[in-house]
């Protein structure tokens, strides 16, 4: 890379609440961070209507307002928040460079936390974006919105374990779980799909695809059409759930970082190390188990008391 153009001590690198927490952690131990906020500043929870299951929010609130604090909080202990996205990043060294915005600046930094974040998959109808961009009715994560949906009928599309598990977890909560699966068979592992299977709330549409989602403010209704027989059938649900899966936000640091087969990054159990000296990973760019913003802000926490100890053990002040 060309010669960078500023060194800093800590980069962080994505602000959703893994990239947040980091800052605020980073911050007061004096390590200057500088966050780049990414494509989507604030991450996947300003997508998000309401969190009610992120702790210190009794009366809840809805994603924008609670990535604002926290950016609030970051910023209170003078991390600087800068937008922009990493275009190219080289770890072949011992400082770490990285290309913002094609060039237009590059850094140097002595430590590195990527905190990029996962993106859902979604199937890309008008309707559903139409839907999910007014929070009505639409949603990828059964565990973050279910509870809005008790007592009644929703629909889950996917075959893996994340949607067998998914719709198990929405059975408890829900009336009635339509699940769609597209093939006549699920990739769930056989303990999932039994799971499913045996539980008597849901009901599973083999061969099935979703054709349109109904309703003008929020979901009144799902057309799903078999495509064996391509028969039609409406469905009356107040919630639709995706569970397709994610891409991790990871593709730029894959030169240097060991990622697994679907690109989340692998770290050093028990800690948010990666392969490279200096380089830490925090969230959902690692995470593909539990995926929830208490967990990725834990990760943050995680990876700045781990960036701090490296910058101790270089000599860094």
């Amino acid at each position: 890379m060309n010669e960078a153009k500023e060194q800093v001590k800590c980069l962080i690198i994505g602000s959703g609440p893994a990239g947040y927490t980091a800052a605020i952690y980073a911050a007061r131990a004096d390590m200057k961070p500088v966050m780049y906020e990414g494509t989507q500043p604030g991450g996947q929870l300003m997508d998000t209507t309401e969190v009610d299951n992120f702790p210190g929010y009794p009366k809840g609130i809805n994603g924008p307002a609670m990535m604002e604090d926290l950016k609030n909080q970051a910023l209170r202990f003078e991390t600087q928040i800068r937008s922009g996205w990493v275009t190219k990043v080289d770890f072949s060294g011992p400082k770490h460079w990285v290309e913002i915005d094609n060039g237009k600046h590059t850094i140097s930094a002595d430590a590195v936390i990527i905190a990029t974040g996962a993106s859902a998959k979604w199937l890309g109808l008008p309707s559903e974006t139409r839907l999910r961009e007014a929070g009505g009715g639409v949603s990828a994560c059964a565990v973050c919105d279910g509870f809005f949906y008790r007592n009644q009928d929703v629909v889950i599309v996917g075959a893996g374990d994340t949607a067998a598990e998914e719709a198990t977890y929405l059975a408890k909560l829900c009336r009635q779980v339509y699940m769609l699966v597209r093939s006549d068979k699920m990739r769930a592992s056989k303990a999932m799909q039994h799971r499913v299977e045996n539980t008597a709330n849901i009901e599973i549409l083999w061969n099935s695809e979703t054709v349109e989602l109904q309703g003008e403010q929020g979901l009144e209704s799902v057309l799903v059409k078999n495509r064996s027989t391509n028969e039609e059938r409406l469905l009356k649900a107040t919630g639709f759930f995706v569970a397709i899966g994610h891409k991790p936000n990871t593709d730029v640091f894959k030169p240097w970082i060991n990622t697994d087969e679907t690109g989340y990054i692998l770290n050093v159990p028990g800690t948010s190390k990666t392969n490279v000296d200096g380089v830490f990973v925090a969230g959902d760019a690692a995470d593909k188990n539990y995926r929830q913003a208490i967990t990725a802000a834990g990760t943050g926490c995680m990876a700045a008391l781990d960036a701090e100890r490296y910058l101790a053990s270089k000599g860094v002040h």
